[in-house]
């Protein structure tokens, strides 16, 4: 079979019902009966000479065939949706750029790296958060551009990733000025017995810190935990606690004085991550935001 003997119309029909995993859901998608979604499969079958499902009750199974099948159709049109979202962006020279960010990321450092884009009137931002695993997907399905973390994703040669550092930065011991103002501690070693909020169990830090305390021997009082840097902000703000966190979460409360910052740690480090796919369009304002150093982000 050669290339030009290939029904693309049939292959975007195999993808759908394979991403949807049901061929009522395609055909409704699709607008069209679900025989004639089941035809068009036959057909692309015939012409490869291999069956690409197999049934299991009601159930619509790959096979080893339609699993590769898949895997290429996936780029094929991944990068038809990226060439779409390349083109409407430069409608009347505009450049939109779709940026996503894992929700244990501080959207302050998050706003820190896209500052020197906020005053480009030919740019436009598209600001999703969520669960890293989430926002991999819909970046390999190119719906996103680059996905901000603060972590790096395991390595799959099925899912290729580029993963970029951007930068890093120690982690903070912070509390209401009214309190702690001129007072210093060390940490872990001054924390036991102290009231304190932490990030959540899935925040990169959080088993770096567990881990110092249990190495010194020191059990400070959980009062919460927090995933979301913004909540984890107004709790330190407004709890009176003692909060561990990266500095750049509080940066506003710092400068104006509401909270001061009473220890830190080197041992402790937040890094962050650029993830984006091999086969990403270039999009210069993008390089130029990844190649900034961290101090300047």
């Amino acid at each position: 079979m050669r290339l030009d003997q290939l029904n693309f119309h049939h292959l975007f029909y195999f993808w759908r019902v394979a991403k949807l995993g049901h061929l009522t859901r395609a055909a409704e998608e699709l607008h069209t009966s679900q025989s004639a979604v089941s035809a068009q499969i036959r057909q692309l079958e015939d012409r490869l000479g291999e069956a690409l499902f197999a049934r299991e009750g009601r159930r619509l199974l790959l096979t080893d065939t339609g699993q590769l099948v898949l895997a290429y159709a996936e780029n094929i049109f991944g990068l038809g949706q990226e060439m779409l979202g390349r083109l409407q962006g430069r409608t009347a020279g505009i450049t939109r750029l779709r940026v996503g960010s894992v929700a244990t990321l501080s959207r302050n450092y998050q706003e820190n790296w896209i500052r020197p884009l906020l005053s480009d009137p030919s740019v436009v931002l598209t600001l999703e958060s969520g669960l890293l695993e989430g926002l991999i997907a819909r970046l390999v399905q190119h719906q996103l551009d680059v996905v901000l973390a603060n972590e790096t994703v395991p390595t799959d040669p099925d899912r290729p990733l580029h993963c970029r550092f951007l930068g890093s930065q120690p982690i903070s011991l912070v509390g209401p000025a009214s309190r702690w103002a001129g007072t210093t501690l060390r940490m872990p070693d001054d924390l036991d017995g102290l009231d304190i909020v932490l990030p959540g169990p899935r925040h990169a830090l959080r088993t770096q810190f567990d881990a110092l305390c249990t190495s010194a021997g020191v059990s400070p009082r959980l009062r919460a935990e927090v995933d979301d840097m913004a909540m984890l902000r107004l709790i330190a703000r407004d709890s009176g606690w003692l909060t561990v966190l990266p500095e750049v979460v509080v940066q506003d409360e710092l400068r104006a004085g509401v909270l001061v910052k009473v220890g830190h740690s080197n041992a402790l480090q937040e890094r962050f991550y650029a993830i984006t796919t091999p086969h990403r369009h270039r999009i210069e304002l993008l390089e130029n935001l990844m190649a900034t150093s961290p101090d300047e982000a």
